[in-house]
């Protein structure tokens, strides 16, 4: 993704005050901001009106940003439309996963579908050969779906022999409900344990013995400073944490700043193109796209930490997080894109006990590479 130089977030947040106070229009500023990034300025601008109740002024910056988007980033165009569907109000227009259709619909997206499946080989890669049956715990399950393509994928491989628990945790009970039926059809006779709960309502609690957790696209659903408590409360419990994310800066910048709503325009942007790219009946995709990924995006640029819902993270925040709060007990087995492009990317993160694990016989060797599977 692209940074802003330290220069050019003084001049935005300057610019910002500016425009609040004296109302002056995109062209004033056109030939201030690098062109490459006007369009993003224009997103920075609209949302932070829009936020503030200028509809009309919001509408012009976002207008202005869609006559200069381009290779796939349309978040302005985007932004407006929500906006015009929404009576100009940049409110959530829904509770995120409160209804799973939307996000069963963004998982079967070509290039999420992709993503995981690259998720699925690269945690095979990584994990050891496990002699004892495992225990699996998944936070934020979503639907389940993964979760039996990643368990499913350790069988074939031979990573694992048998399950013998399978723990859901996920903070939506439509949601939850699937999961328990999902994964359950597909292990029958396996012990299937869910907790209707966010982890860091659940996390003081666990007493048991986990081989694996897994979290795809969840743990980012709280602050770096709760994912560190969290994260401690786990380690005890745990011998092996595989992450799926997405890669972007929107946890550490406050609200309000250029950092933060440059993040939001490259990430978000990007996966809305691919969920509207994906040939799909209009009304589903505009579901998917007002009640989970808008619901986000306005959550982030609207709501102070702490309050809002997302806090995604950059990698490099992710492995100094691993390192302080996991080390040196466990070490990085795998950091790898599972999609990458020049403004959002996906990635697997595996840490691993680096001694032997208390349930598995084979030592894990810190930086061992392991055959492909395929």
């Amino acid at each position: 993704m692209l940074f802003l130089s330290v220069q050019e977030k003084n001049q935005w947040a300057q610019y910002a005050r500016e425009i609040a106070q004296n109302g002056a229009g995109p062209a004033t500023y056109e030939s201030k901001i690098r062109k490459n990034l006007f369009s993003a300025f224009c997103f920075y601008i609209g949302t932070l009106l829009a936020a503030q109740e200028y509809d009309c002024r919001s509408i012009a910056w976002l207008e202005a940003g869609t006559m200069c988007e381009e290779d796939g980033m349309f978040s302005s165009s985007y932004l407006m439309g929500f906006l015009q569907r929404h009576q100009g109000q940049m409110i959530k227009p829904a509770v995120a996963f409160r209804d799973p259709r939307p996000f069963v619909h963004f998982s079967n997206v070509p290039i999420m579908k992709a993503a995981r499946k690259q998720l699925v080989y690269q945690c095979a890669h990584s994990l050891p050969s496990f002699d004892n049956a495992v225990r699996f715990m998944d936070i934020g399950c979503g639907d389940g779906a993964l979760t039996v393509l990643l368990l499913s994928h350790l069988l074939e491989s031979g990573k694992v022999q048998q399950f013998s628990e399978i723990h859901l945790v996920d903070p939506s009970p439509a949601m939850i409900a699937l999961a328990e039926k999902t994964v359950g059809d597909a292990f029958p006779g396996i012990t299937i344990t869910t907790e209707n709960a966010r982890i860091q309502d659940c996390s003081s609690g666990i007493c048991r013995h986990y081989d694996i957790a897994f979290s795809s696209l969840a743990y980012h659903h709280m602050p770096i400073e709760d994912k560190r408590i969290n994260l401690t409360r786990l380690k005890p419990w745990i011998d092996h944490f595989l992450l799926f994310e997405m890669d972007a800066n929107n946890d550490t910048p406050s609200l309000f700043s250029p950092d933060l709503a440059f993040s939001v325009y490259q990430s978000y942007g990007r996966i809305i193109d691919f969920v509207f790219a994906y040939d799909a009946p209009l009304d589903i995709v505009t579901d998917c796209v007002d009640s989970f990924l808008m619901t986000e995006l306005i959550s982030i640029l609207t709501q102070p930490r702490g309050e809002r819902t997302d806090y995604h993270m950059l990698r490099t925040q992710w492995n100094d997080l691993f390192r302080t709060v996991l080390g040196p007990e466990f070490v990085l087995q795998c950091d790898s894109a599972c999609y990458a492009d020049e403004y959002v990317a996906l990635f697997t993160m595996h840490y691993g006990r680096g001694e032997y694990s208390r349930s598995n016989t084979q030592r894990l060797t810190p930086g061992a590479t392991f055959p492909q599977v395929l």
